[in-house]
């Protein structure tokens, strides 16, 4: 079975940083693209994020230049680094993977549970 795991969210000041991680585990046989959503209150899921196997990373235009999404390979974890954070940053923030399990030939798309970023003074 696998499992998407985030950690890192909290409370912090406008302006300030925080760094989200996303570990995946179970039965896995390779990762094709990790990436980070996010759903603020009232309004759709959206993507912020994402890194793909090869090395190609894509943002969305609220997140360039602030955020920086990178991965580890090796521990089939991927890092969302979010600087200069906006109060409208506001969100529950899921991870996101694509990835290969046994005896699959199709990528499976695998989601975490959540974590909860608050950008307020």
């Amino acid at each position: 079975q696998v499992r998407l795991v985030e950690s890192g969210g909290g409370l912090v000041q406008p302006g300030g940083s925080l760094r989200l991680s996303c570990a995946a585990s179970g039965t896995i046989t390779s990762i094709y693209a990790m990436g980070w959503y996010r759903q603020a209150p009232g309004k759709q899921r959206e993507l912020i994020a994402f890194s793909t196997s090869d090395g190609t990373t894509n943002y969305a235009a609220s997140a360039k230049g602030r955020f920086t999404i990178s991965r580890d390979n090796a521990e089939n974890t991927v890092f969302l680094q979010m600087n200069s954070l906006k109060p409208e940053d506001t969100a529950v923030y899921y991870c996101n993977a694509d990835l290969y399990i046994p005896r699959r030939r199709d990528p499976l798309t695998y989601w975490g549970q959540g974590t909860q970023v608050t950008v307020s003074s």
